[in-house]
C-alpha cells in the first residue's frame, strides 16, 4: 500500500473518531439548521406558472396585390414592437382593474405595488426569427395566474388591431391639416403670382421666354422685316422702270381692232378686291396694312373704271388716243406696280410694329433681369408648394386606401398555438426541493460543525497522528484498559445519541411528507 493510500486511510479514520467525539455538537446543529429551514420553507409559498403560445401570421394574399397602391407598414417589426411594450403601466392597470382578475386592493398603495410586481413578472419571450410568443407568469395562485395570462394574450390580440386603428386616424387627421395648411400657402402663393403678372403685364420677364430670348427673336424678325422689304421695294422700283417704258396707248393703225378694257371685266376685279377687304376686315382691324393696301387697289379700279365709262361715253372720233391707257401690257403692269406698292406698305407697317416693340424691350433691359428674377423665385415657390400639395393628396388617398384595407381583412393573423394552461407541480425551486435541500443542509452542517469542533480542540489517539503533528519518532505507546463501568456509560451515550438521531429523522420526514401531502393553492 503506497503512502498516499495510507493517508488517505488515516484521514477517514481521524474523520469517524472526530465525528464520534463531537457526535452531539454535530446533531445540535444539525437540529437548529433543519429549524431554521423549516421555517424559511413555511414563508416561501410555491408558485404555479401559467402559460400561452401565440402565432402571429403575416403573410396574407392581400400584401402583394396591393403593393404600389397603398402604404404597406413592416407588420413583422410593429407585432415585435408591440411584444416588446406590451407589459407597460396602463395596460397591466387595465388588467389588474378588470372584475375577472379577482385581485382587491386595500389602499393604492398596495395597488401600485402590485401592478409594479406584475410589469416584472408577466413575460411575452419571442422565438428569434419567428412570429412566435409565449406568455407566462407565475404566482402561488394557480387560478390568478391562468386569468392573467389570458387576460394578456386577449390585450395582445386587441392592442394589434385597435394599436392600427388608432395610428391609421392619427395618420389621417395629420395629413388633413397637412393639407388644409398647404392648401392656404397655396392660395397665398396663386394670388402674389397673379398679382405679380398683372402689375408687370406685357413685360418679358412674365413670358415663357427670358429678356435674351426674348431680345434674339425679335432682332431676327425685324431683321427678316428689312429683307422683306427691301425686296419688295426692288420689285416695286422695277414695276416703276417697266410702266415707265411702256406705251400705255396702243398705235393708232391697231386702234380700231382693238378692244378697250371691258368695263365688265373691271367691275369683276372690283367685286373679287372687295370680297378680299372684307375677308381682311373680319380678320383685322382698319389700320392694319393689308386693309389698307386693299382699300387703295379697290379705289384706284374705281377710278379707272370711272376713266372707262368716260371714254366711251364721249365721241370715238373726238377722244384723245391718250385720254385713257389702252394697252393691255401697261394695265397690268399697273395693277401689279398697285399691288407692290401695297405689299411695300404693309411690310413698312410691320417693321415699324416690330422695331417698336424690339426698342420697348431695350428700354426695359434695366428693369427685365429683377422682374425676371422675382418670377422665377415665384414660380420656385410656387411648384414646390404645389408639389407637396400633390404628395399630401396622392398620400391621403392611400392612407384611406390602407384604412379599407384594414378594416376589411388584416394584414396579420394571430393564432393561439397552445391555449393558456397552468402546470399542476410548482416551478423549481418548490416548496418540496427547499424542504429537500434544508434536511441536506442541515446534515451537512452538522458533519462539519463536528468536524471543526475537533479540529479546534483535538484529541491524539494514534501514534500516526502524533508523530505528523510533533516531527518526532513514536518510541511506545501505553494502553488504557476500561472497566465495565466505563463501558456501560460509553453504551449509554451511544443509545441517547441513537435516539436523537432517530428523533431527527423521524420528524423530517414527517415534514416532507405533510409539504407533499399539502393541498395546492387554488
Amino acid at each position: 500500500m503506497n503512502e498516499g493510500t495510507q493517508a488517505m486511510l488515516h484521514q477517514a479514520r481521524w474523520a469517524i473518531q472526530a465525528l464520534r467525539r463531537r457526535r452531539w455538537i454535530g446533531l445540535g446543529v444539525a437540529w437548529a439548521i433543519a429549524t431554521v429551514a423549516a421555517i424559511a420553507v413555511a414563508w416561501v409559498p410555491q408558485r404555479y406558472e401559467a402559460s400561452a403560445r401565440l402565432y402571429v401570421d403575416t403573410q396574407t394574399v392581400l400584401k402583394p396585390m396591393m403593393v404600389g397602391l397603398t402604404f404597406q407598414p413592416d407588420v413583422e417589426q410593429q407585432v415585435r414592437m408591440l411584444a416588446r411594450t406590451l407589459i407597460s403601466r396602463p395596460n397591466v392597470e387595465r388588467l389588474v382593474d378588470k372584475p375577472d382578475s379577482g385581485m382587491r386592493f386595500a389602499t393604492p398603495s398596495e395597488r401600485d405595488k402590485a401592478v409594479t410586481r406584475l410589469m416584472e413578472q408577466i413575460k411575452i419571450v419571442g422565438a428569434d426569427r419567428s412570429n412566435l410568443y409565449t406568455v407566462s407568469y407565475r404566482d402561488p395562485s394557480r387560478g390568478l395566474a391562468l386569468r392573467l395570462v389570458k387576460e394578456t394574450v386577449a390585450l395582445f390580440v386587441d392592442s394589434g388591431s385597435a394599436g392600427k386603428k388608432r395610428d391609421s386616424a392619427e395618420a389621417r387627421r395629420f395629413i388633413d391639416e397637412q393639407i388644409r395648411t398647404n392648401e392656404g400657402k397655396l392660395s397665398d402663393a396663386e394670388n402674389r403670382l397673379k398679382e405679380f403678372k398683372i402689375k408687370n403685364f406685357g413685360v418679358t420677364g412674365v413670358s415663357n421666354q427670358d429678356y435674351f430670348t426674348r431680345m434674339s427673336t425679335l432682332s431676327d424678325e425685324v431683321s427678316k422685316l428689312r429683307s422683306d422689304l427691301m425686296a419688295a421695294e426692288r420689285g416695286r422700283d422695277s414695276f416703276r422702270r417697266e410702266l415707265a417704258a411702256e406705251d400705255p396707248q396702243l398705235p393708232a393703225e391697231s386702234f380700231p381692232a382693238a378692244a378697250a378694257p371691258s368695263v365688265l371685266e373691271i367691275d369683276s376685279r372690283i367685286e373679287l378686291q372687295r370680297k378680299q377687304l372684307d375677308d381682311l376686315l373680319r380678320r383685322f382691324t382698319e389700320d392694319h396694312p393689308d386693309v389698307v393696301s386693299a382699300r387703295r387697289l379697290v379705289a384706284r379700279l374705281e377710278d379707272q373704271r370711272r376713266q372707262e365709262l368716260l371714254v366711251r361715253g364721249s365721241d370715238s372720233s373726238r377722244r384723245p388716243l391718250g385720254t385713257a391707257p389702252t394697252s393691255p401690257v401697261y394695265q397690268k403692269l399697273r395693277i401689279s406696280l398697285a399691288e407692290s406698292e401695297a405689299q411695300v406698305a404693309s411690310l413698312r407697317s410691320q417693321l415699324s410694329a416690330q422695331q417698336s416693340r424690339l426698342d420697348q424691350t431695350r428700354s426695359l433691359a434695366g428693369r427685365l433681369p429683377q422682374v425676371e428674377a422675382e418670377f422665377v423665385q415665384l414660380n420656385r415657390d410656387y411648384d414646390v408648394i404645389r408639389k407637396n400639395y400633390d404628395q399630401l393628396i396622392a398620400r391621403r388617398e392611400s392612407a384611406l386606401l390602407a384604412v379599407k384595407l384594414d378594416e376589411s381583412s388584416q394584414l396579420e393573423d394571430f393564432r393561439v398555438v397552445e391555449p393558456p394552461r397552468v402546470a399542476s407541480i410548482a416551478v423549481f425551486p418548490g416548496t418540496l426541493q427547499l424542504a429537500v435541500m434544508g434536511l441536506l443542509l442541515a446534515v451537512a452542517g452538522g458533519v462539519a460543525a463536528a468536524l471543526g469542533a475537533d479540529s479546534m480542540r483535538p484529541t491524539l489517539n494514534d501514534t500516526h497522528v502524533l508523530e505528523q503533528l510533533s516531527g518526532r519518532p513514536v518510541l511506545g505507546r501505553v494502553a488504557q484498559s476500561e472497566t465495565e463501568a466505563y463501558a456501560a456509560t460509553v453504551r449509554r451515550g451511544f443509545r441517547r445519541f441513537a435516539s436523537a438521531s432517530t428523533l431527527f429523522v423521524t420528524v423530517q420526514l414527517i415534514w416532507l411528507v405533510w409539504i407533499v401531502a399539502r393541498p395546492m393553492t387554488s
